[in-house]
Order: structure tokens, then sequence, then C-alpha cells
């Protein structure tokens, strides 16, 4: 079956920088769409960037566009998040999931979903 598994979390100060990792077994990345999601302290999980499965098209929340960029490489049957200028406000738990409906605006439905890993930043 499909399993994920994130990795690159850590302790960063404000306007740093980290680059997260979603390695995806059991299944051909080129076959899925993949969300990250954020899980801040006390808070709901949401979806903050997905990447379509066909023609690499990206989505972006507000508050992380300009400052977050997703990429895949088939090859590696990897995703990344490439996280810069980050903010306290980034903090929480950051999962990747393979998308129950594809990438689009209207809603991100995680399916099958990593362990997640933990970004701090804090001065």
């Amino acid at each position: 079956q499909v399993q994920l598994v994130e990795s690159g979390g850590g302790l960063v100060q404000p306007g740093g920088s980290l680059r997260l990792s979603c390695a995806i077994s059991g299944s051909s990345l080129d076959k899925h769409s993949i969300g990250w999601f954020q899980q801040a302290p006390g808070k709901l999980r949401d979806a903050i960037s997905c990447i379509s499965s066909k023609e690499d098209s990206t989505f972006y929340v507000p508050r992380v566009k300009g400052r977050f960029t997703i990429s895949r490489d088939n090859a590696k049957n990897t995703v990344y998040l490439q996280m810069n200028t980050l903010k306290s406000q980034d903090t929480g738990i950051y999962y990747c999931a393979t998308l129950a409906y594809g990438c689009y605006p209207t809603g991100l439905v995680g399916d099958v979903w990593g362990q997640g890993t933990q970004v701090t930043v804090s001065s």
C-alpha cells in the first residue's frame, strides 16, 4: 500500500529556511496529487499547498504564497516543500498526504497521510 514519510523539520529562527521532504513508497508518485498540511499548536490541521499529478500545477494558501515552494521529483518519488522567510506562525507539525480529489483550491482532502514532521520557528 501507499506510504508517505516526511522529513526535514527542525528548529529554525524567524527569517530562516527549511526544506521538507515527503517520500512515497508503494506506488509511483506520478499517479498522485500531493498536499502539505500544517497543524499549528492547539489548532486543526490546515492545507497549505499542493501539487497535481499531471502538469505540475500548484496551489498555495495566501499566508505562504511567495515564501513556500512545492515541487516534485518523480524519479526519486519525493515531494518537497521549500519554506523561506519563516515566521513564528509557521510553527507546527507538517504532514504530507495523497489527495483524494486532486489539487484544487476549492478544497484539499487528504487520503493517505504521513506521520508528520515538527517545525518550530523561534528565536
